[in-house]
Protein backbone atom coordinates (compact mmCIF):
# COMPACT_ATOMS: atom_id res chain seq x y z
CA UNK A 1 0.00 0.00 0.00
CA UNK A 2 2.80 2.44 0.85
CA UNK A 3 4.51 2.03 -2.51
CA UNK A 4 1.20 2.57 -4.35
CA UNK A 5 0.58 5.67 -2.23
CA UNK A 6 4.04 7.15 -2.86
CA UNK A 7 4.06 6.35 -6.57
CA UNK A 8 0.54 7.73 -7.09
CA UNK A 9 1.28 10.87 -5.09
CA UNK A 10 4.39 11.58 -7.17
CA UNK A 11 2.87 10.77 -10.56
CA UNK A 12 -0.34 12.74 -10.02
CA UNK A 13 1.53 15.68 -8.49
CA UNK A 14 3.66 15.84 -11.65
CA UNK A 15 0.62 15.32 -13.89
CA UNK A 16 -1.16 18.24 -12.27
CA UNK A 17 1.73 20.69 -12.80
CA UNK A 18 0.69 23.25 -15.40
CA UNK A 19 -2.79 21.71 -15.70
CA UNK A 20 -5.94 23.76 -16.18
CA UNK A 21 -7.08 22.69 -12.70
CA UNK A 22 -4.20 24.63 -11.13
CA UNK A 23 -5.32 27.75 -12.96
CA UNK A 24 -8.88 27.13 -11.74
CA UNK A 25 -7.61 26.74 -8.17
CA UNK A 26 -5.78 30.07 -8.35
CA UNK A 27 -8.86 31.74 -9.82
CA UNK A 28 -11.16 30.36 -7.13
CA UNK A 29 -8.69 31.47 -4.47
CA UNK A 30 -9.16 35.06 -5.61
CA UNK A 31 -12.86 34.80 -4.73
CA UNK A 32 -13.05 32.32 -1.84
CA UNK A 33 -10.87 31.46 1.12
CA UNK A 34 -7.99 29.08 0.46
CA UNK A 35 -9.50 26.66 2.99
CA UNK A 36 -12.83 26.53 1.12
CA UNK A 37 -11.07 26.06 -2.21
CA UNK A 38 -8.90 23.21 -0.87
CA UNK A 39 -11.90 21.45 0.72
CA UNK A 40 -13.83 21.65 -2.56
CA UNK A 41 -10.83 20.37 -4.54
CA UNK A 42 -10.23 17.52 -2.08
CA UNK A 43 -13.83 16.29 -2.11
CA UNK A 44 -14.13 16.44 -5.91
CA UNK A 45 -10.75 14.80 -6.42
CA UNK A 46 -11.47 12.01 -3.95
CA UNK A 47 -14.71 11.16 -5.77
CA UNK A 48 -13.25 11.29 -9.29
CA UNK A 49 -10.15 9.32 -8.31
CA UNK A 50 -12.16 6.66 -6.48
CA UNK A 51 -14.08 6.06 -9.71
CA UNK A 52 -10.77 6.09 -11.62
CA UNK A 53 -9.28 3.48 -9.31
CA UNK A 54 -12.36 1.27 -9.71
CA UNK A 55 -12.04 1.45 -13.51
CA UNK A 56 -8.32 0.75 -13.33
CA UNK A 57 -8.79 -2.26 -11.02
CA UNK A 58 -11.42 -3.69 -13.36
CA UNK A 59 -9.14 -3.31 -16.37
CA UNK A 60 -6.18 -4.79 -14.46
CA UNK A 61 -8.16 -7.80 -13.28
CA UNK A 62 -10.01 -8.37 -16.56
CA UNK A 63 -6.73 -8.51 -18.47
CA UNK A 64 -4.83 -10.24 -15.63
CA UNK A 65 -3.48 -12.98 -17.90
CA UNK A 66 -2.04 -10.30 -20.13
CA UNK A 67 -0.47 -8.14 -17.43
CA UNK A 68 2.58 -7.54 -19.60
CA UNK A 69 0.30 -6.04 -22.26
CA UNK A 70 -1.49 -3.87 -19.68
CA UNK A 71 1.94 -2.64 -18.54
CA UNK A 72 3.01 -1.80 -22.11
CA UNK A 73 -0.30 0.01 -22.79
CA UNK A 74 0.14 1.90 -19.49
CA UNK A 75 3.62 2.92 -20.64
CA UNK A 76 2.23 4.11 -23.96
CA UNK A 77 -0.43 6.06 -22.04
CA UNK A 78 2.31 7.81 -20.08
CA UNK A 79 4.04 8.74 -23.35
CA UNK A 80 0.71 10.21 -24.47
CA UNK A 81 0.49 12.12 -21.15
CA UNK A 82 3.97 13.54 -21.83
CA UNK A 83 2.80 14.90 -25.18
CA UNK A 84 -0.44 16.17 -23.62
CA UNK A 85 1.56 17.97 -20.94
CA UNK A 86 3.76 19.68 -23.55
CA UNK A 87 0.66 20.76 -25.45
CA UNK A 88 -0.61 22.30 -22.24
CA UNK A 89 -3.97 23.26 -20.84
CA UNK A 90 -5.31 26.77 -20.98
CA UNK A 91 -8.01 28.22 -18.80
CA UNK A 92 -10.24 30.18 -21.16
CA UNK A 93 -11.41 33.64 -20.18
CA UNK A 94 -14.96 32.27 -20.08
CA UNK A 95 -13.93 29.54 -17.60
CA UNK A 96 -12.07 32.10 -15.46
CA UNK A 97 -15.09 34.43 -15.47
CA UNK A 98 -17.37 31.56 -14.50
CA UNK A 99 -15.06 30.68 -11.59
CA UNK A 100 -14.98 34.31 -10.43
CA UNK A 101 -18.76 34.76 -10.73
CA UNK A 102 -19.83 31.40 -9.30
CA UNK A 103 -22.54 31.71 -6.71
CA UNK A 104 -23.78 29.52 -3.90
CA UNK A 105 -21.75 27.80 -1.24
CA UNK A 106 -18.05 28.16 -1.99
CA UNK A 107 -17.16 24.53 -1.33
CA UNK A 108 -20.03 23.29 -3.52
CA UNK A 109 -19.12 25.70 -6.33
CA UNK A 110 -15.44 24.75 -6.26
CA UNK A 111 -16.15 21.02 -5.85
CA UNK A 112 -18.63 20.92 -8.72
CA UNK A 113 -16.31 22.84 -11.04
CA UNK A 114 -13.37 20.57 -10.21
CA UNK A 115 -15.44 17.40 -10.50
CA UNK A 116 -16.56 18.34 -14.01
CA UNK A 117 -13.10 19.59 -15.04
CA UNK A 118 -11.41 16.36 -13.94
CA UNK A 119 -13.69 13.98 -15.86
CA UNK A 120 -11.52 12.67 -18.69
CA UNK A 121 -8.55 14.82 -17.62
CA UNK A 122 -5.01 13.44 -17.74
CA UNK A 123 -4.89 13.07 -13.94
CA UNK A 124 -8.02 10.88 -14.07
CA UNK A 125 -6.53 8.81 -16.88
CA UNK A 126 -3.17 8.57 -15.09
CA UNK A 127 -4.96 7.33 -11.95
CA UNK A 128 -6.78 4.69 -14.00
CA UNK A 129 -3.44 3.65 -15.49
CA UNK A 130 -1.76 3.39 -12.08
CA UNK A 131 -4.66 1.39 -10.65
CA UNK A 132 -4.27 -1.32 -13.30
CA UNK A 133 -1.05 -2.40 -11.53
CA UNK A 134 -1.00 -0.88 -8.05
CA UNK A 135 -2.97 -1.52 -4.85
CA UNK A 136 -6.29 0.38 -5.01
CA UNK A 137 -6.42 2.16 -1.64
CA UNK A 138 -2.88 3.50 -1.79
CA UNK A 139 -3.44 4.58 -5.39
CA UNK A 140 -6.67 6.37 -4.49
CA UNK A 141 -5.31 8.19 -1.45
CA UNK A 142 -1.97 8.94 -3.12
CA UNK A 143 -3.53 10.32 -6.29
CA UNK A 144 -5.86 12.51 -4.23
CA UNK A 145 -3.01 13.80 -2.06
CA UNK A 146 -0.82 14.43 -5.12
CA UNK A 147 -3.48 16.47 -6.87
CA UNK A 148 -4.48 18.51 -3.82
CA UNK A 149 -0.81 19.19 -3.03
CA UNK A 150 -0.14 20.40 -6.59
CA UNK A 151 -3.20 22.65 -6.53
CA UNK A 152 -2.29 23.99 -3.08
CA UNK A 153 1.20 24.74 -4.41
CA UNK A 154 -0.35 26.60 -7.34
CA UNK A 155 -2.54 28.66 -5.02
CA UNK A 156 0.44 29.53 -2.82
CA UNK A 157 2.76 30.27 -5.73
CA UNK A 158 0.07 32.29 -7.45
CA UNK A 159 -0.41 34.38 -4.33
CA UNK A 160 3.34 34.99 -3.99
CA UNK A 161 4.46 35.29 -7.59
CA UNK A 162 1.35 36.26 -9.51
CA UNK A 163 1.63 35.37 -13.18
CA UNK A 164 5.45 35.16 -13.16
CA UNK A 165 5.55 31.36 -12.81
CA UNK A 166 7.95 29.62 -15.25
CA UNK A 167 5.14 27.72 -17.02
CA UNK A 168 7.36 26.43 -19.85
CA UNK A 169 9.91 24.95 -17.43
CA UNK A 170 7.12 23.29 -15.41
CA UNK A 171 5.58 21.78 -18.58
CA UNK A 172 8.92 20.43 -19.82
CA UNK A 173 9.82 18.94 -16.43
CA UNK A 174 6.44 17.23 -16.10
CA UNK A 175 6.61 15.92 -19.67
CA UNK A 176 10.09 14.46 -19.04
CA UNK A 177 8.83 12.72 -15.90
CA UNK A 178 5.93 11.18 -17.85
CA UNK A 179 8.32 10.14 -20.62
CA UNK A 180 10.59 8.36 -18.12
CA UNK A 181 7.62 6.61 -16.42
CA UNK A 182 6.35 5.53 -19.85
CA UNK A 183 9.66 4.11 -21.02
CA UNK A 184 10.18 2.25 -17.73
CA UNK A 185 6.71 0.67 -17.97
CA UNK A 186 7.14 -0.33 -21.62
CA UNK A 187 10.52 -1.97 -20.89
CA UNK A 188 9.05 -3.69 -17.81
CA UNK A 189 6.07 -5.00 -19.79
CA UNK A 190 8.13 -6.27 -22.70
CA UNK A 191 10.61 -7.92 -20.32
CA UNK A 192 7.78 -9.79 -18.56
CA UNK A 193 6.40 -11.11 -21.82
Amino acid sequence: MLSAFLLSTAVIFVAELGDKSQLMAMTFATRYSVRQVLIGITVATAIVHLASVAIGRFVGEFFGDYQWLVTVVAGLAFLFFAAWTLRGDELTEEEADKARRSSGAAILAVGTAFFLAELGDKTMLATITLATKEEWFGTWVGSTVGMVAADALAIGAGALLGRNLPERVIKIGAAIAFLVFGIVLIVEGLSAR
